[in-house]
């Protein structure tokens, strides 16, 4: 592949390459080499297939991954893609084949574990993306308001209509250019995530002849998908909060030959069935079957599962035992992929708009603007239209209202009025989409903060990033208030002189106050006063209910719910006026006597990261991370868990800003490097400032970029993508970098027809075949995740055409004893051109350069060709390479001989 990576004094990587298949193959090789034990996670997280390596406690994940039929999905929205975009994303997983035996080998994970690199298909990013957001709407809040509708009744739905621990949110804003000191806009904003190491984005910069835009990619998916600025153009995105995903109860029945019947809203029904088999480290495998109803697959339960009855209905015959899922992916097959390229080339507002028509899911709302003072604020996704129970519940499969009608809801849009626009997760532009929204106090402080200026810069937007002022610490104050009111019994002289300090607080929720501290134990000893209330104690169970997986417990557990319904629940309905004021009333008196005050929040609210692997396994102690400022409903959205714990376990993911009026003025940062590899110079170097809450610059000067040395220039190995482990080395220094680059069969057609019918390549069989013919030949291979074609370059002038097949997929297979991990290949090296000067071992040099590429990946054990028997000269060359004779056999469009290279 023609592509360079440079990069800045972060390690960010700058991709450059000569077009945007090359560019995407480039990323994928990229991220394969610095993160390489984060991509083969996520691959496996996405085929349900994490117990092999990290044990049983990542069986109920694989399970749920394989029931929800992820990669399954991921295939069928693959073979959907436009032939453009599938092409795109193959180059990206070849890319990331192509690194991976290089960045496994750095990796310390896959020796601990013994994981070994797999292979990527070119669907896999497809499923990545969809294991990564799959529950990204939240939709398992669906079976706890089922249980509280069920339990307490349906004004208990209203109680708890908030965000939960397990939903991703983000904060983000554009201010217009009338609001800037520059006059062009600015872009803002931070996605909150679970905080992993290496983190879910990485900064990246990919550039081509068609487009250079800088951004945060998500490592194992092409692009850019959330958040770019290509120079004329930036957009960013949120979490809409949209309900486009359901759950439906099936009663499902198991037939006496095993097979599978569900009632539909037309009787019983056939629905697919079939069993896998999780393989678990250190433990036996665990079989898993997996169901498809007409609705989707079932995750939950299934047709040995005991039926409960379903009360929504009455009658003996409503029960159920399953519940399946059923999302515009599945249901689709679409989850907008075509969108991705569309972005990068995007120059205009307009074009974001266009590309974004395209889109499926998660939905999201998007915020853009150009250099031309246009500015867009809109939701992007597909959300089904059906009964409004769909989106509160769980619904019964067998009745007809609950099924999809086929059409999708209008998606809102706005005007940016008063040059600002803020979008925070809130009930606000996405209301009629969703039923759980984040509360508004993170939207109201930003718009506030942002309305006191109007002359903004990008300097300006860390004081909005690192904000902690907690607006939802007025209504636990307020009941505070009370107790110190001149009607109510008097409360202990610690109590009291706790309750005083704390009506004097600040709201601020800094890293370094003890009165936030006091604030967040007190609200814990709230918490978890609510939770065991009478009132609430039907739901306390739900959790350990045997029908729900541990996959869904933060949406199930009763003191998270409370928690970040506390608000609401303060506020009045389930629990009596008289009894709110008794638990706060005690819980002021046990934070009392506990000493508060002797900590501050930063020594409670401390960074605790999603490690796959103990750290043991990095050669140290378990870490102290550190403290941190913020709250889950300051804009600094360090969330934590009250009445669980105080360690925030998601906040933000990475920060950004885009300077429409210059992008080498945008700034960002990410919370711990650019790099994935434990102990790398770039694996923590940006954790100092993302704690300070400050950004690093985005640099898109190329002087200012250090050019990384690539395999493909390195003496030891001149070509692209060699492995150093390989015994075949590639040509000798000196002649030049040989690059393989795909064959694009409408834009190499004319060059591949010239060179297949020419007297010399007579053993090609090609020598009648019509222009179209041929084109036909190379879409087709094109087609085919078994078999590639590449077109062969030598200092960027085309010289050979490579070709690589799995021999289990070609009819070659049948006629020779196949032995795992041979790959066949076919070699046709172009005419040299005229008057050129003819150079010693040429052919066979650049034979060892194919070799040394095929031989890169480790799944490879043997090559093998099957030359024309008449081309004596070309069984020469292999021989003389190394090649060992095997049979001469006839098929059935040549006499062949077969010949065979071991890697050994």
């Amino acid at each position: 592949m023609s592509s360079e990576v440079f990069r800045d004094a972060w390690g960010i990587p700058h991709l450059r390459a000569d077009s945007a298949r090359e560019l995407a193959f480039a990323q994928g090789r990229n991220a394969a080499v610095d993160r390489a034990w984060q991509l083969e996670t996520e691959r496996h997280r996405a085929e349900g297939g994490t117990a092999a390596f990290l044990g049983a406690d990542a069986v109920e994940w694989d399970r749920f991954a394989r029931r929800a039929l992820l990669a399954d999905t991921a295939r069928r929205c693959h073979a959907r893609l436009d032939r453009d975009t599938a092409r795109w994303v193959a180059a990206y997983a070849d890319g990331v084949n192509a690194g991976l035996p290089q960045g496994a080998g750095q990796a310390p994970e896959f020796a601990a574990t013994g994981l070994a690199p797999g292979r990527w298909q070119p669907w896999t990013p497809l499923a990545v993306w969809l294991s990564t957001h799959i529950l990204f709407a939240g939709f398992p809040a669906k079976l706890w308001r089922y249980e509280a509708a069920r339990r307490l009744g349906p004004d208990a739905v209203a109680a708890f209509a908030a965000d939960g621990p397990g939903t991703a949110g983000s904060n983000g804003w554009l201010i217009a250019g009338d609001r800037t000191a520059t006059g062009a806009a600015l872009l803002a904003g931070d996605p909150h995530r679970f905080i992993e190491a290496p983190g879910v984005y990485q900064q990246i910069r990919l550039a081509c002849p068609e487009f250079d835009v800088v951004g945060l990619a998500v490592p194992g998916v092409p692009g850019l998908a959330h958040f770019g600025h290509t120079g004329r153009v930036a957009w960013a995105i949120t979490n809409a909060m949209a309900d486009y995903q359901d759950l439906y109860r099936e009663h499902l029945r198991r037939a006496p030959d095993g097979s599978v019947r569900a009632l539909g809203p037309d009787g019983w029904e056939p629905a697919a069935s079939r069993t896998e088999t999780v393989a678990v480290a250190d433990a036996d495998a665990v079989r898993v079957e997996i169901v498809e109803t007409a609705r989707g697959p079932v995750i939950i339960g299934g047709p040995d599962a005991p039926e409960a009855p379903d009360e929504s209905r009455g009658g003996a015959d409503a029960t159920w035992n399953a519940v399946s899922l059923r999302c515009p992916a599945r249901a689709g097959a679409e989850l907008g992929f075509s969108a991705l390229p569309l972005l990068l080339r995007a120059t205009t507002v307009g074009d974001i708009d266009r590309a974004l028509d395209r889109w499926v899911e998660p939905v999201n709302v998007v915020q853009a603007a150009d250099t031309a003072g246009g500015l867009l604020h809109r939701t992007a996704g597909r959300v089904p239209v059906r009964h409004p129970d769909n989106s509160l519940y769980t619904v019964p499969a067998w009745r007809r209202e609950h099924a999809w009608t086929g059409g999708y809801a209008p998606l809102p849009r706005a005007e940016v009025r008063d040059g600002l626009a803020v979008m925070a997760n809130a009930r606000e532009l996405a209301a009629p989409l969703g039923a759980e929204f984040a509360a508004p106090h993170r939207a109201r402080r930003i718009r506030r903060l942002l309305a006191a200026g109007d002359d903004w810069t990008a300097d300006g937007m860390g004081a909005i990033h690192t904000d902690v002022h907690l607006g939802s610490a007025r209504a636990l104050l307020d009941h505070v208030a009370d107790l110190h009111g001149p009607d109510t019994p008097p409360l202990g002289p610690a109590a009291s002189a706790l309750g005083a300090r704390l009506l004097r607080w600040d709201r601020r929720m800094a890293a370094e106050s003890a009165d936030a501290a006091s604030y967040a134990v007190l609200r814990a000893a709230v918490v978890r006063g609510l939770a065991a209330h009478p009132a609430l104690a039907p739901l306390a169970g739900l959790v350990h209910l045997p029908s729900y997986p541990a996959t869904f417990t933060p949406w199930l557990a009763l003191v998270p719910r409370v928690a970040f319904a506390l608000e609401t629940l303060l506020g009045g309905g389930l629990v009596p006026a008289r009894d709110r004021a008794a638990i706060v009333r005690a819980a002021l008196e046990e934070t009392a006597q506990d000493g508060a005050g002797e900590l501050s929040w930063g020594e409670l609210h401390r960074l605790a990261p999603w490690q796959a692997l103990p750290p043991d396994v990095y050669g140290h102690e378990p870490e102290v991370w550190p403290g941190l400022a913020g709250d889950h409903d300051c804009v600094l959205s360090t969330s934590s868990v009250p009445g669980v714990t105080h360690h925030s376990l998601r906040g933000p993911a990475a920060r950004y800003v885009w300077d429409l009026a210059d992008r080498e003025n945008s700034r960002w940062i990410v919370p711990f490097g650019a790099g994935g590899v434990p102990g790398g110079p770039h694996h923590r170097d940006q954790s100092p400032y993302w704690l300070r809450g400050d950004l690093v610059p985005v640099v898109t000067d190329w002087t200012r970029l250090t050019r990384e040395i690539s395999v493909a220039e390195a003496p030891e190995a001149p070509f692209a993508g060699a492995a150093r482990a390989t015994p075949f080395q590639g040509p000798p220094a000196g002649f030049g970098t040989v690059r393989f680059v795909p064959v694009d069969p409408d834009r190499d057609i004319d060059l591949i027809h010239a060179w297949v019918t020419q007297e010399r390549g007579r053993f090609w069989g090609m020598g009648d075949a019509t222009r179209d013919h041929v084109r036909e030949i190379y879409a087709f291979l094109d087609s085919l995740d078994t078999h590639h074609a590449y077109l062969v370059r030598r200092d960027d002038r085309p010289v050979a055409l490579f070709q690589t097949y799995q021999p289990e997929a070609d009819p070659i297979g049948d006629f020779y004893e196949r032995l795992p991990g041979d790959v066949g290949v076919h070699v046709f090296v172009g005419p040299i051109d005229p008057g050129a000067e003819r150079e010693p071992d040429y052919a066979r040099h650049l034979l060892t350069a194919f070799l040394a590429h095929v031989f890169a990946d480790p799944a490879c054990r043997r090559i093998v060709a099957e030359p024309d028997a008449r081309n004596a000269r070309a069984i020469d060359r292999f021989v003389s390479t190394g090649f060992t004779l095997g049979p001469r056999v006839e098929l059935p469009d040549k006499p062949a001989q077969f010949v065979f290279l071991a890697r050994t």
